[in-house]
């Protein structure tokens, strides 16, 4: 990951309060970007938990609303919003307490860097 990436997504975690992670990964939950503060849950930033919403946006889209473009999941301390980017997934997660609907405007703040990303996973 550069430098410059990670500076932009430290700042996008800094501009929304209560978020504590933003980690962009391929649809196995393979991290290709992450960075978290140390408040983030370690068990939530691990491969098989980041991997599920492929499979569920899968699930979901069988209900013939057409495809899923969000999850949204409330825990008891966190939340976790996951968007389908295709070919990558990005998951944010926050306190309880943060604004869901700020974390779902973060994707106009993150559409420039997951065009780059988007054409680097199509390359490979």
């Amino acid at each position: 990951m550069t430098e410059d990436l990670k500076s932009y997504l430290n700042k996008l975690i800094s501009s929304v309060e209560g978020l504590l992670a933003i980690v962009i990964t391929d649809r196995d939950g393979v991290p290709v970007a992450k960075v978290a503060t140390e408040q983030a849950p370690e068990l939530a930033l691990r491969p098989n938990f980041l991997g599920t919403f492929g499979m569920a946006t899968d699930q979901a889209s069988k209900l013939n609303l057409s495809q899923n473009k969000t999850i949204t999941a409330m825990y008891k301390n966190y939340q976790v919003v996951q968007m389908n980017k295709s070919p990558l997934l990005v998951t944010l997660i926050a306190t309880r307490s943060a604004n869901t609907g700020l974390l779902l405007e973060m994707d106009n703040y993150l559409l420039d860097v997951l065009k780059e990303l988007q054409q680097v996973i199509i390359a490979s």
